[in-house]
């Protein structure tokens, strides 16, 4: 094979694991904002006319929400939208998932660096802009980013377990009035770590994350 026909291949595989990151990360923030109804069936042909792409991209889609925990494959009945925990495994998992948030951002803290400064604040900008838009999923999207990025800062194993907590919960934007808290209550985590405040940044992110 010449060394073109491996770069377009290069190519080829790339956009279809950046389609396939897209098509993941819209899905995600619809099941977690409860867009998707639990038991819902989730089926390919549908979401690839909905995606414009071969149902290539949406299988491997499918497969990295089903691994995560977001969907589950039943036999004889496909691929559905998973149940939430009960009322105890839930509060549970909150408290696992506020403390591996803080676990990871006291882990990442003393390597972190302008970068990550410059970084969160871009992803607290894609969030006021998606809650100035009152986009539910666009919000979840980057509010999911948001956390996101100090755990997987600190390590990608833990990023893993974190994301498989993540996805079983339902985001509780039922109880805030309107968008513009979302932001709000975000926007002083992102301070408080731009001033390498650490004891105010967890405790901020515990208060969020319920």
């Amino acid at each position: 094979m010449s060394d073109v026909e491996n770069r377009g291949m290069s190519v080829t595989l790339k956009n279809r694991r950046l389609r396939r990151e897209e098509i993941c990360s819209t899905l995600r923030a619809e099941v977690l904002s409860g867009q998707w109804e639990t038991n819902e069936p989730v089926r390919e042909i549908s979401l690839a006319k909905r995606f414009g792409v071969s149902r290539g991209p949406i299988r491997d889609a499918l497969l990295q929400l089903t691994q995560e925990g977001a969907l589950v494959y039943r036999q004889n009945k496909g691929v559905r939208v998973s149940s939430p925990p009960e009322k105890d495994d839930r509060e549970l998992l909150f408290r696992i998932r506020r403390d591996l948030e803080t676990h990871c951002l006291r882990k990442a803290f003393p390597s972190w660096n302008d970068e990550d400064d410059e970084e969160l604040t871009s992803l607290l900008g894609s969030l006021h802009e998606a809650c100035s838009e009152e986009d539910l999923s666009k919000v979840t999207a980057s509010d999911l980013a948001l956390h996101r990025y100090w755990v997987a800062r600190a390590s990608e194993e833990l990023e893993f377990i974190w994301l498989s907590i993540t996805v079983r919960m339902r985001m509780a934007y039922s109880r805030l009035s309107n968008y513009k808290e979302i932001y709000e209550e975000h926007a002083p985590i992102v301070n408080a770590i731009h001033k390498r405040d650490l004891k105010t940044a967890e405790s901020l992110i515990r208060k969020n994350v319920i």
